[in-house]
């Protein structure tokens, strides 16, 4: 299948095959899932040291207004503007070098994706965004943004090179050491470095819970800098198969299983991306539903649970106490860090309580299962101490 007419290819496919990845459809596209040393020795190598993704699936884009004032807060606010009307984050008040993680929202209040958008630093890229969307729903995404920019405003897909996240402790040590100077960035923050001959943009941020960076890499110099990472002892690849239990660990959802456009910011308990000035102006799509939501009307909100037995996977049946169903699992898989299984589910707010005592169906069976904080394993992010 991964060899399919209909399947996309990363520039480092080669890359992969050659390391032993075995490529798997995803997204429409051939990437891999693991590599011969298998997903939970990935998983705990990137937890120890320093894992690395291919993540040029994804869909990084820049905006750019058309006519520039020469006033960068005032071409900023123009290229917010244009924005803020799909999204629930503030734009007009994100500072330069930051990202800031948002959604892309229905009139209904359902989520159509989760996105980060970054306002660049320079001077001299005032009113210009740089954006990354998620791989299945990029194409609608980027229609989407593109419909609203209008005449104002310009979308660049760059979608054709790689995107690399390098993640774990051990990650800013080696990026520092190729990149010098990118260990000053800090959590959501983001710069554009010179390696080499390639100019390369660099995020803080990442899907794992761990401290590390995502780098945009134009597609010439992808197999150099992807050669340079491994040439480091501490770094080792790593496929979706770890990708997905490292972000399940660190409880972040995954759009299309945990989001989708039937679900609220609210009910995934990712309020805190409807930013403050937009609540106040309830000016963005689905306002009403979800300012009512942040009051407590709500019929479902999102969990995480300790699954005795076996791993529950997606569409598993969650149970209360009498048997009855009152919710379903959106993720679920064994955690390597916590050698026992876990789970992200939905359920009525009357049962959301850390250490409600619930059941998952697996099969034929009734597991037991508890709800619990998330995420399941902290999170290192770096965070500047001010």
């Amino acid at each position: 299948m991964a060899d399919s007419e209909n399947l996309k290819h990363v520039v480092l496919n080669g890359q992969h095959e050659t390391l032993g990845g075995r490529m798997v459809p995803f997204a429409g596209y051939a990437l891999p899932v693991q590599y011969p040393d298998g997903i939970v020795t990935e998983h705990k190598w990137t937890r120890e040291h320093a894992g690395l993704f291919d993540v040029s699936h994804m869909g990084p884009s820049f905006i750019r207004l058309k006519q520039s004032s020469g006033d960068a807060e005032k071409d900023h606010a123009a290229v917010a503007s244009l924005v803020e009307p799909l999204i629930c984050g503030d734009l007009q008040g994100l500072k330069p070098g930051r990202l800031r993680y948002t959604m892309l929202l229905n009139e209904q209040g359902g989520i159509l994706d989760d996105l980060m958008i970054a306002r660049p630093a320079e001077p001299e890229l005032a009113g210009a965004l740089y954006v990354v969307v998620n791989a299945g729903t990029k194409d609608a995404d980027f229609q989407m943004i593109a419909e609203a920019l209008g005449s104002a405003a310009t979308l660049t897909r760059a979608d054709d090179g790689a995107l690399l996240a390098l993640q774990g402790p051990a990650a800013a040590a080696v990026m520092q050491a190729m990149v010098p100077g990118v260990s000053d960035l800090d959590f959501m923050s983001y710069a554009r470095f010179h390696w080499n001959d390639a100019t390369l943009v660099i995020s803080r941020s990442g899907y794992t819970g761990e401290d590390g960076f995502e780098v945009l890499v134009p597609a010439l110099s992808a197999e150099q800098f992807w050669a340079a990472l491994l040439d480091d002892d501490r770094v080792k690849p790593v496929g979706l198969g770890a990708r997905d239990s490292l972000r399940l660990e660190a409880g972040l959802p995954l759009y299309g299983h945990d989001l989708n456009e039937t679900i609220s910011p609210i009910e995934a308990g990712m309020g805190f991306a409807v930013s403050k000035r937009r609540r106040e102006a309830a000016d963005f799509r689905g306002a009403k539903r979800i300012l009512s939501e942040r009051e407590g009307k709500l019929a479902r909100v999102r969990v995480g649970l300790f699954v005795e037995g076996a791993p529950a996977r997606e569409g598993a049946e969650i149970v209360d106490d009498k048997g009855e169903t009152i919710g379903v699992v959106t993720s679920g898989g064994f955690s390597p860090s916590l050698g026992r299984a876990i789970a992200i589910g939905f359920v009525p707010p009357t049962h959301d309580t850390p250490g409600t005592v619930l059941g998952v169906k697996v099969r034929t069976r009734t597991q037991r299962a508890e709800v619990t904080e998330t995420p399941f394993v902290p999170h290192n992010y770096h965070r500047k101490i001010s």
